[in-house]
């Protein structure tokens, strides 16, 4: 007993080092604070703190990296002791939304280190896994939700889950739900949400698009937090160029990975099968890495994430909708394997590193196909990239189905080819048909 009062003494006296809002915190938040090492709020923590604890309806913006899921979910869970009989039921309290399925578990993992004190049940539901054991964890009651879109509507629709209760809504990452598609899922599941919620709503960015529909989803007079950055993330990057061939890239790779500096790396791709095939190569070479895409199983892209986050791999190759709500802490090096084909994805790649206010570097490869896509991204960034000299590399060997000694097309493995002339099996127009034979 006394080792008990002893430890929770200690706490309260580490708690004097909490900063800012968080000193506003109960002191079951504020010891789960002390055990993740947070002392000082960023600019969006604080700034929304009050206002959600309070139940207002809020828009939040502010850049990758920032510390968004701490913002909402902090006061959430004060908002939720506070007044916890509001939120103890069998049925969802809190729904939040995001639009990938890594995403979705960043947050309930969040959700657990920073609730652990507290008597309130969470669940993540998401597509890819069976739905068995999201289905028993609804069935035992959750408080807080967190979901995707798709899995969710799918088990509403099989009347697993019900959102009558929903007292607060939260959409995070919203601009990257739009560019996903999921503006129709988000629509019908506001169908069924009470009308009177508090609706939180999250995003890097706020077009005029975007910017019409958060106020159609919140209550008149939101409160509005928008958190320029003091320094964008790309002007804290380190960005450098390779003008390479294709089937130079991954000679240059390998070349790159010997440098111990590029401990933990994301390598992007454009396609699927090229991710695997990088995977592999690196992993033949001595370098423990894995692959993570829309064809891995939900099961393989979590061990890929938690090996990559562990340090057990060194380096994580993805394709950019598997990339996407990827918040990986102390990413030294992004490698851009293929340029994007849309500009504005050069910045969400290259933003995987140099994250809460870290720095952060960025290797692209450029083959001569790709000259259109740099072009693109140089004018959006409205710079040139720094181009460095490529190193000597082996030299690739041309496929012997590409290519023969005369520098012709090899025909040698050609699927079909004409049949040999058998003398003493006649042909066909020649040959005398004994259908009876065959019957």
């Amino acid at each position: 007993m006394k080792n008990i009062i002893a430890k929770g003494l200690a706490l309260y006296t580490k708690s004097d080092g909490l900063q800012g809002c968080f000193k506003g915190y109960c002191e079951e938040i504020q010891n789960a604070l002390i055990e993740q090492s947070y002392k000082k709020p960023t600019d969006i923590q604080e700034q929304c703190m009050a206002s959600i604890t309070e139940g207002k309806d809020l828009i939040g913006i502010a850049q990758t990296g920032t510390g968004k899921t701490a913002a909402f979910s902090l006061p959430l869970l004060e908002r939720m002791k506070q007044n916890d009989r509001q939120f103890k039921s069998r049925n969802p309290n809190v729904l939040i939304l995001a639009p990938t399925r890594e995403l979705a578990s960043q947050i309930g993992e969040s959700i657990e280190k920073y609730g652990k004190n507290l008597p309130f049940r969470h669940t993540v539901i998401f597509g890819g896994v069976g739905q068995k054991p999201q289905v028993n964890a609804l069935r035992r009651g959750v408080n807080i939700l967190i979901a995707t879109p798709g899995r969710l509507i799918d088990l509403m629709d099989q009347g697993y889950v019900h959102l009558e209760e929903i007292s607060c809504f939260i959409l995070d990452e919203v601009d990257r739900m739009l560019d996903m598609g999921f503006i129709h899922a988000i629509r019908r599941i506001l169908k069924v949400v009470p009308s009177n919620r508090q609706t939180l709503f999250f995003s890097a960015t706020m077009p005029t698009s975007m910017e019409k529909l958060a106020l159609s989803m919140v209550r008149k007079n939101p409160v509005r937090v928008q958190i320029a950055p003091k320094q964008p993330a790309v002007e804290r990057i380190n960005q450098t160029l390779f003008h390479v061939p294709k089937a130079s890239k991954i000679n240059l790779l390998l070349k790159l990975l010997e440098n111990s500096d590029l401990d933990k790396v994301v390598v992007f791709t454009q396609m699927k099968h090229m991710a695997n095939r990088v995977a592999k190569k690196l992993q033949a070479n001595g370098f423990p890495c894995a692959a993570i895409h829309g064809n891995k199983s939900q099961a393989a892209r979590t061990k890929a994430l938690q090996d990559f986050k562990n340090g057990s791999s060194r380096a994580l190759i993805a394709t950019d909708v598997a990339a996407r709500g990827l918040d990986i802490n102390k990413v030294s090096h992004v490698i851009n394997f293929d340029l994007p084909m849309e500009a504005e994805t050069y910045i969400h790649r290259i933003g995987r590193t140099a994250r809460a206010g870290a720095e952060g570097e960025a290797i692209s490869f450029c083959g001569k196909e790709e000259a259109d896509l740099l072009k693109s991204i140089e004018k959006l960034l409205k710079k040139p990239i720094p181009v460095k000299e490529t190193p000597e590399l082996p030299k690739v060997e041309p496929r012997p189905q590409e290519s023969n000694s005369s520098g012709n097309r090899s025909f040698s493995n050609r699927r079909f080819t004409k049949k040999p002339k058998n003398e003493n099996f006649p042909a066909s127009k020649n040959r005398r048909r004994n259908r009876s034979s065959h019957r």
